[in-house]
């Protein structure tokens, strides 16, 4: 009991602690796991977006690098999908990403109707201090659970994201 204590943060003298239960009595997104979800993806990926917008990307630029970074060729719609943008968006999005020589599209190998995105050795570069950064920033997100909890939860989120895949 000593050890759990230790880590709360100390009161001020008189302060009186929120009633937590009231709240998520009343508040079914408290406790609801999509909202939970919803809601630290919003808030922790919008402290990154702005270090992705100081260095010259936009989000859905870096979504996609970040997606094609160490991975084998996959289609736009498989693009669209893992970084949560619509599949038009993606198409544009590589077009202009073509342009700059950051990715290249490919046949697939026995269906002509998909296209494969991969990135190209440039863009890979081009994208690796960012990917850096992002590592950081997950670090410092991460840090205060520890290692073992931090790795449970992606391992978790992983297993949902298979699980309810299409």
């Amino acid at each position: 009991m000593a050890g759990r204590n230790a880590e709360r943060p100390a009161r001020a003298a008189g302060a009186r602690r929120p009633d937590r239960r009231l709240d998520q009595a009343q508040r079914f997104v408290d406790d609801y796991l999509p909202a939970l979800l919803a809601q630290a993806s919003q808030l922790i990926s919008t402290e990154f977006h702005q270090v992705v917008r100081k260095h010259g990307w936009s989000v859905s630029e870096w979504r996609v690098m970040a997606s094609l970074a160490g991975s084998a060729p996959v289609s736009i719609g498989r693009l669209a999908q893992v970084t949560v943008t619509k599949q038009p968006t993606v198409t544009r999005l590589l077009d202009r990403m073509e342009a700059r020589g950051q990715v290249e599209r490919l046949p697939h190998h026995s269906d002509r109707r998909v296209t494969l995105v991969r990135i190209t050795r440039k863009g890979a570069r081009t994208v690796q201090h960012l990917m850096e950064l992002a590592r950081e920033h997950e670090r410092r997100v991460l840090e205060p659970f520890g290692l073992a909890r931090a790795e449970e939860l992606k391992n978790t989120l992983r297993q949902m994201v298979e699980l309810h895949a299409r």
